[in-house]
């Protein structure tokens, strides 16, 4: 089968082609240029009023962004200040030509001050212009806008009335010269004889072209688009069928201006508008007989140049799918060929691109996972540190105490070797807070709370150690009621107030609120030494401390553990807050924050207090399940040692069997949660239950922070506790377990404490 060059082909069927194609749209293309010129006629007017109607708004704000700028310093109306008010009036006299007169009146509708361009100025005139129209509603928050009226018949005038911008119930009414909207609207011209106006709601005249339409109010409300547009809830429109005051045929365009209720229109007469679209469709017939006479060669023309192009972007695409991307394909036809040829090109360089691109990112992912590790080295390095800090001074005092021979001695190395289990508790537990922020696993819980009550507790907390330190803890309380979270808002106060009295070596704390409108402001002042500038965001990151290095303790321990700020950092924004800075060095720091007001109530819950005896634990049957035979026993040394009986367990099973041969169930539980066998604590205490029969409080005892476990330690209605554990804190809930299930005072009424359930 013989092939047909393209070039033939193409030319034979490109000719056909445009010689139907031309015939078919000369009618076509007529009566679309007439519908387009029409529609472009329409959009112009459109836009042209909108412009217009813009013109004026913008007009309109602006004199009542200049009424508000002038009364920001409005409250309090005294007489000494009214002076200063005057000197503010009159500059938005100069800033505002089209102000004539302004006045301010207060709330009870009495002048304070007036300034005006025509008439002598008052200050504390005290006439009545409650009367005047506005007023009210200026008073109730509302803009008024009065209705145009004209000076000695000569220049339409607003009358503007608006709330002042202090909100204190006073209101400024000010004379506008409509003049300058004339001034604007006047400028807008549609082709040789159009022009625009504007008529207020009821359709007279506000602005036009010609003043002395104006003057003599006149009313174009019976011209059918007027009509229409006032009828019509459409803020643009636009009329084909509207008519002039001397009946001629106009194109109407209109816009409206809603704070004003006024209109604006657009005018043009018809036979002016489509003049050029006429002229068009005679020159488009022109045309089409001239183009359908030259279709043909076109056609056989276009098709010889097109070859040429179409190999090149053959040869070019088998360069590309070789993987040369490299390679330029060169059309220079200046038609969707050479666009092709072009786009061809673009994206071999956008490929070329893209594999530099993912090299690159792939190098700054390598570079970021980097920084990343490099970031975590060094903060479990820090961690590392502080943690080995505490655990070398127990070693250190473990080994002292084994070598002391007085009673004296062990007790002075008991109580460092109490210190340094503290520190390292409060090292875990803030590390404990910290990774549970970052991990999102902290809620807030917002109520209403008295303030005073949570001032009372950071007090009574820190006071003392303030005396120690030989300086002053003032606090400023409010009886005000906050809405958020109490406990969050107590561990923001714990850690700022702790950290200024670490910091204070002589002066003092204060703790101060404030009401800022509708929230409190919380600070924390403290004379201490400062933070430097260049120091204050890094203050917020983990182990930071900018202590004296070598101010150490004799025992060893740091000054802080730099995490108390970190976590503040972070608990704020859960709070919905930030926390505010200021500090100079040698003379103190300001932390503060701020908490939404909340609805005081009639009583303050106060929660029940329930009394826990120091030896109320004694002759309690404990049961103590482990898989660590030093945790066990130490757990029931503990115990012991508060009077209690114990039986140490490894797991569910060796529970069950121990206590088979016991006549007495456990009145208590403590249980580790991760165990060897193949159930955890918290089903190894169920199985122990359900076994005997009884009911007895469980305690979780683990160090595994992770959300799932905590989840199912709430779900069992179990405490959790992590390790290490504090013996005060475990004493003080075993004791409220045993109260709260009536099985527990046994013991002797003194030396008791109190304990929150």
């Amino acid at each position: 089968m013989s092939r047909r060059p393209i070039a033939t082909r193409y030319a034979a069927l490109v000719a056909a082609l445009l010689a139907v194609a031309l015939i078919a749209s000369g009618a076509l293309e007529t009566w679309v240029s007439h519908r387009d010129g029409r529609a472009a006629l329409e959009s112009l007017q459109r836009e042209k009023a909108q412009a217009a109607a813009t013109a004026v708004s913008r007009f309109v704000e602006d004199v009542l962004r200049n009424l508000d700028w002038a009364t920001l310093a409005t409250p309090p109306i005294a007489a000494g200040q009214l002076v200063e008010r005057r000197l503010d009036f009159v500059k938005l006299l100069r800033l505002e030509p089209a102000i004539t007169t302004a006045m301010l009146v207060d709330p009870r509708g009495r002048e304070q001050l007036r300034v005006s361009r025509v008439m002598s100025d008052r200050i504390a005139s005290g006439i009545d212009q409650s009367g005047q129209s506005g007023f009210a509603a200026a008073r109730a928050g509302r803009v008024d806008f009065g209705a145009v009226r004209f000076v000695a018949q000569t220049e339409p005038y607003l009358t503007i009335a608006a709330p002042s911008a202090a909100r204190d119930g006073s209101v400024v009414i000010a004379d506008v010269n409509l003049k300058f909207v004339n001034d604007v609207v006047s400028q807008i011209k549609v082709g040789a004889t159009g022009y625009a106006y504007v008529v207020d709601a009821r359709g007279r005249l506000v602005s036009h072209p010609e003043l002395s339409l104006v003057l003599q109010m006149t009313d174009l409300s019976g011209l059918p688009h007027v009509q229409a547009a006032n009828a019509s809830a459409d803020v643009r429109g636009f009329a084909d069928d509207g008519r002039d005051p001397s009946g001629v045929r106009v194109l109407a365009a209109h816009a409206k201006i809603p704070p004003l209720n006024w209109t604006v229109f657009v005018e043009q007469p018809r036979a002016e508008a489509i003049a050029p679209l006429v002229d068009s469709i005679a020159r488009n017939a022109v045309i089409l007989i001239i183009a359908l006479a030259l279709a043909v060669t076109a056609g056989v023309v276009a098709a010889r140049r097109m070859v040429g192009p179409i190999d090149e972007l053959r040869r070019g695409a088998q360069r590309f799918g070789a993987g040369d991307l490299s390679h330029r394909i060169e059309v220079a036809s200046g038609d969707e060929l050479q666009e092709l040829a072009e786009q061809f090109n673009a994206m071999g360089a956008q490929l070329r691109q893209t594999y530099a691109d993912l090299e690159r990112r792939v190098a700054e992912r390598t570079r970021d996972l980097n920084l990343a590790n490099q970031a975590k080295s060094r903060f479990l390095a820090a961690a590392s540190h502080d943690l080995r800090q505490p655990m070398h001074a127990l070693a250190l005092f473990v080994g002292q105490l084994s070598a002391s021979r007085t009673r004296a001695e062990r007790a002075a190395l008991t109580q460092r070797i109490e210190e340094a289990v503290g520190s390292l508790t409060e090292l875990l537990d803030q590390l404990l807070d910290l990774s549970k922020l970052e991990a999102g696993a902290l809620q807030a819980v917002h109520e209403d709370f008295p303030l005073g009550d949570l001032l009372e507790a950071i007090e009574k907390q820190f006071a003392p150690l303030a005396h120690a330190k030989g300086i002053a803890l003032r606090l400023r309380s409010n009886p005000a009621w906050l809405h958020s979270d109490p406990v969050l808002v107590q561990r923001i106060l714990l850690n700022l107030v702790s950290n200024a009295i670490r910091y204070t070596e002589n002066g003092g704390v204060l703790i101060g609120c404030r009401k800022r409108g509708e929230r409190m402001r919380i600070a924390v002042w403290d004379t201490g030494c400062g933070i430097p500038e260049n120091r204050r965001k890094d203050v917020f990151h983990e182990f930071v401390q900018l202590g004296d290095p070598g101010d150490r303790r004799a025992d060893g321990l740091g000054r802080g553990l730099g995490l108390g700020l970190a976590i503040v950092a972070r608990l704020a924004p859960l709070l919905g807050t930030c926390v505010e800075l200021r500090s100079r060095v040698g003379r103190g720091s300001m932390f503060a924050f701020e908490i939404p007001l909340g609805a005081a109530s009639g009583v303050r819950a106060q929660p029940p207090v329930v009394p826990m005896h120091v030896g109320g634990l004694r002759g309690t049957f404990a049961l103590v399940i482990d898989d660590d035979e030093a945790a066990r026993a130490g757990m029931c040394g503990l115990l012991e040692s508060w009077g209690c009986l114990t039986l140490a367990a490894a797991d569910g099973d060796d529970a069950i069997r121990q206590l088979s041969a016991h006549d007495r169930p456990p009145e208590l539980i403590v249980c580790d949660y991760r165990l060897t066998t193949v159930e955890n604590g918290l089903e190894a205490a169920a199985r122990v239950r359900a076994a005997l029969g009884e009911v007895c409080p469980t305690v979780i005892v683990t160090g595994d922070t992770s959300n799932a476990v905590l989840n199912a330690a709430q779900l069992a209605r179990a405490p959790l506790l992590h390790k290490p554990v504090s013996p005060v804190k475990l004493r003080a809930l075993l004791a409220h377990l045993l109260s709260a299930a009536g099985s527990a005072p046994r013991v002797s009424m003194g030396n008791s404490i109190g304990f929150r359930v």
